[in-house]
């Protein structure tokens, strides 16, 4: 008596594959979105990290032009002092064109110091942003890892049940079509069971001959040629 397989039993062991597929994807995909959020926040931490350096190393420069400011200016004093007890002419315009270009200098420098004193005001602010940011970010990271191990808890309880309905329906396939079907479910996993409407296969699309149309009707194990997928006809 030739093997025979009902396309409804088929179409239950496609359909509990498929799902199992997608609940097995679905647990993949959870610690992957976790790793995700978590490099965000290290990519975040460090871009606090540099803002902060902005901020120090900025104030450190301005720190230091004002103190460089400070000792040009007791310079230019000095000069000043000297003014009145200049030997001669020469010594005088010279202390008062080293003054002079003193004064200018340092006239520049207090522009540059003040405007390095807005950048930081301005990096300050920027720092304060990314904080904000990153505490964002590691408060998402800890409600998607909630969601995470939630939702895995329930997908694992939900491929425990199918797991057990598939062993249930694979135990009643016949013995001598157990090995093609294993072998198929091997290699293309949900992807080796698909739906023959039309005389076309669902999961190439490729036509399959009469005969083997035939045989679907007749519920005989049927394989298509181009893609090896296991076939079975739609409901009516």
């Amino acid at each position: 008596m030739p093997t025979t397989i009902s396309a409804a039993a088929l179409r239950d062991l496609h359909f509990l594959h498929s799902q199992l597929a997608d609940l097995r994807g679905r647990l993949e995909r959870g610690p992957k979105q976790v790793m995700a959020h978590r490099a965000n926040v290290a990519k975040l931490e460090t871009a606090v990290a540099e803002s902060h350096e902005l901020v120090k190393q900025t104030r450190m420069a301005a720190d230091k032009k004002q103190l460089d400011l400070k000792t040009d200016e007791a310079r230019i004093e000095g000069w000043k002092g000297k003014l009145n007890t200049a030997s001669s002419n020469k010594e005088f315009q010279t202390l008062k064109e080293q003054i002079e270009a003193a004064e200018m200098a340092s006239s520049v420098a207090e522009d540059e110091i003040l405007e390095m004193l807005g950048r930081v005001d301005q990096y300050v602010a920027g720092a304060a942003k990314a904080e904000a940011t990153l505490q964002a970010g590691r408060d998402e990271l800890e409600k998607v890892t909630a969601k995470v191990k939630e939702t895995a808890a329930k997908l694992r309880d939900e491929i425990g049940r199918l797991e057990v309905q598939l062993t249930t329906a694979e135990s009643a396939l016949p013995s001598e079509f157990k090995d093609d079907y294993e072998r198929v479910i091997r290699s293309k996993g949900a992807d080796g069971l698909a739906e023959s409407e039309g005389g076309v296969c669902g999961g190439c699309g490729q036509s399959i001959t009469l005969n083997m149309q035939g045989d679907l009707k007749l519920n005989k194990p049927t394989f298509c040629k181009s893609c090896g997928c296991l076939l079975y006809t739609p409901a009516s």
